[in-house]
């Protein structure tokens, strides 16, 4: 069992953590969760032993601690050797039979051959090429040289190395981050059996709502234990938001009468005494902080109105890198104003390829892409962080892209994307890979492009940022072209699923549950391996048809895109007839604010005893006050018709359903 007593972190003087309490029982797969620099990385550091606590301890038991390496590897070795090699077990049984073999003792050499059978060592090439399968490896790829290996890959050399060797504790920072939707399954089934405990950093909300036990929210300084993954977290978060502001209103509120009370009576003999009991109660209320927003992000999307329709259309494609590298063929696709479209596929189906092709950043090999006349189109790639400027500031880099527009409203722009005062106007070098993707985000909507197209839009995103984006895109009315690993995003985004597989595009008549279904049953023969199921090394049903097949849905599929069609234009409708309420509330909120302010300003002049001796002055505002009084209480009480009327309708709405 892990023990955090009175635990207190910091990096660069900046407190972290201050003495925090939390245990972790054995077996456990805990969410680390945060906003990025809340100290989940640093505690992930002291819970290895890397990093020693400032105050306080940590009780953590275990020797065979694993912890993902967040840097390149480099070697010579191909891949499949490569992990093995690192794995400090093995190595070590290694070195003993190889001693043994040339000392000649035939004892010691037998209980070499033993250490070595107790590390796995008969089975481990088998293991490793298993899990390299797992994690998307093709065969040549397991027997290419690490150094040989884009960056992407060799970050997953880094995850099949930490699942690879044996650990009591596991500690995971983002692993998910550089994985495709097949790989991310064969994760979480990986972790399910996994029986040591897991500490996991991650964004992704659905891979924790499927791996973890309990949540840990890192949150100003505190570590805050929820059960269950991140959707639990939320709802029980939010119950104890409102228990919060229902304590605080209370303290409020017999604050107000307590301090009136010593204001009133304080000078009287008579309540001298009840009046220092008084004060001596309110000294010893304690003041309930609220709980801060996780939401520190919204992204909102521009209008676009009328467009072509179609705004594009593939006609006998042939995608690729060249006519011998041939990637897709013969592809069929139009996307229609308005199209929510998401885009599956294994890693290196070609769904890049494709959307590359779309938006003409590759030229085809064969056949066309018409694109309407004035069509607008965002594309947001993967390594669109590496084209970013990194000498140069967020707000230089809209400079470029509109140059005849004023600062203010480039610096307004830019606040919607995290981006406000001295953030605006540092350079983006040292920037996180969160605020990167946030800003290449900003510079593509910027010229309000009508189809949005999108390849992994929310890698290094935060999970605020995640279901910011995914909001952003539910309300956008243009048509959106994605493709994720992000099932949350897919889901509140896709109407219509597209399959890329064995060299074709075709439609996926089903969702993402059928997805997964078919992948399991595709995957073994797909990735040239089968699972090894006596070990932590994969998990993967047998291939029950040749890879390229239709999937096979379940019963209900058949009409399940028709079904989110109908849920697409009832909210349609919906908003629509709610619209003129929405409307007149925000109206009301608005002039309530104005009118809030104004009234403290007020109370702010009538403080001063100055006042007083202009009267004329002192009677307008007696008079304003008093107007703006009446108005507010109209305008609440407009405020309240308008919400009635609109839950009404709503719910008249939906019984209708």
């Amino acid at each position: 069992m892990i023990r955090l007593r009175e635990l207190t972190l910091s990096r660069g003087g900046r407190v972290l953590l201050e003495k925090v309490d939390a245990t972790i029982a054995v077996g456990e797969r805990i969410a680390l969760i945060g906003q990025n620099g809340t100290g989940k990385t640093t505690l992930l550091s002291a819970l290895a032993g890397d990093l020693a606590p400032d105050h306080g301890d940590i009780e953590q038991p275990w020797r065979d601690v694993i912890r993902l390496e967040q840097r390149l590897p480099a070697s010579p070795l191909p891949a499949w050797t490569f992990i093995i090699e690192s794995d400090p077990q093995l190595h070590a049984a290694r070195a003993a039979l190889s001693a043994a073999e040339h000392s000649g003792d035939g004892t010691a050499l037998a209980h070499a051959h033993d250490g070595w059978q107790e590390a796995g060592g008969f089975s481990a090439e088998a293991r490793c090429r298993a899990l390299l399968a797992g994690l998307g490896f093709s065969e040549a790829q397991a027997d290419t040289p690490v150094d040989a290996l884009s960056g992407g890959w060799r970050m997953r050399l880094n995850l099949a190395r930490a699942l690879f060797a044996r650990s009591d504790l596991l500690l995971l920072d983002e692993p998910t981050n550089h994985l495709d939707l097949d790989a991310i399954l064969w994760l979480e089934r990986w972790l399910l059996r996994y029986e040591g405990t897991a500490i996991i950093v991650s964004h992704d909300r659905d891979f924790l709502d499927r791996v973890a036990t309990a949540t840990l929210h890192l949150d100003d300084g505190k570590l805050v234990r929820y059960a269950g993954g991140y959707s639990e977290f939320e709802r029980l978060r939010a119950q104890r938001q409102m228990q919060a502001d229902k304590q605080r209103s209370a303290d409020e509120a017999r604050r107000a009468q307590l301090t009136r009370f010593i204001e009133r009576f304080r000078a009287k003999a008579t309540k001298a005494r009840q009046a220092q009991s008084r004060i001596k109660a309110l000294e010893r209320m304690a003041e309930v902080a609220p709980i801060r927003q996780l939401r520190g992000i919204e992204f909102s999307l521009h209008e676009v109105g009328d467009s072509p329709d179609p705004l594009l259309q593939a006609e006998g494609l042939t995608a690729g890198y060249a006519p011998d590298t041939v990637i897709l063929r013969k592809v069929e696709l139009s996307v229609r104003r308005g199209a929510r479209i998401g885009i599956l596929g294994r890693n290196g189906a070609g769904k890049s390829t494709l959307i590359r092709t779309l938006v003409g950043e590759l030229p085809p090999l064969a056949g066309e892409v018409r694109t309407a006349r004035t069509l607008r189109i965002g594309y947001f790639a993967q390594q669109g962080v590496e084209r970013l400027r990194a000498d140069e500031s967020a707000l230089r880099q809209l400079q470029r892209e509109a140059p005849q527009e004023r600062e203010q409203t480039l610096r307004d722009y830019l606040g919607r994307f995290g981006f406000s005062g001295d953030d605006a106007t540092r350079p983006v070098g040292p920037m996180s890979g969160g605020e990167k993707a946030r800003l290449s985000l900003a510079l593509m909507l910027w010229p309000r492009p009508q189809l949005l197209v999108l390849d992994e839009p929310t890698n290094h995103l935060d999970a605020q940022a995640r279901d910011a984006l995914a909001d952003a895109l539910a309300e956008f009315d243009g048509a959106v072209v994605l493709v994720s690993h992000d099932r949350y995003l897919l889901r509140a985004t896709a109407e219509q699923l597209l399959l890329v597989a064995d060299g074709g595009v075709r439609e996926f008549d089903g969702d993402l549950e059928d997805y997964a279904q078919w992948l399991l049953k595709e995957g073994a023969a797909a990735r040239g391996a089968r699972a090894d199921d006596t070990g932590a090394a994969g998990a993967a049903a047998p291939a029950s048809a040749a890879a390229g097949n239709a999937p096979a849905p379940s019963p209900a599929s058949g009409n399940r895109r028709e079904d989110r069609r109908a849920a697409a234009q009832r909210r349609a409708q919906l908003s629509e007839r709610l619209r003129p309420f929405e409307q007149q509330i925000a109206a009301q909120e608005k002039r309530l604010a104005e009118i809030e302010a104004r009234l403290a300003d007020i109370a702010s002049q009538q403080a001063d005893p100055a006042l007083y001796d202009d009267v004329p002055r002192a009677t307008a505002l007696a008079r304003e006050c008093a107007a703006l009084e009446r108005e507010q209480a109209d305008c609440e009480e407009s405020w309240l018709t308008a919400s009635t009327e609109r839950d009404a309708v709503r719910q008249a709405f939906e019984s209708e359903a």
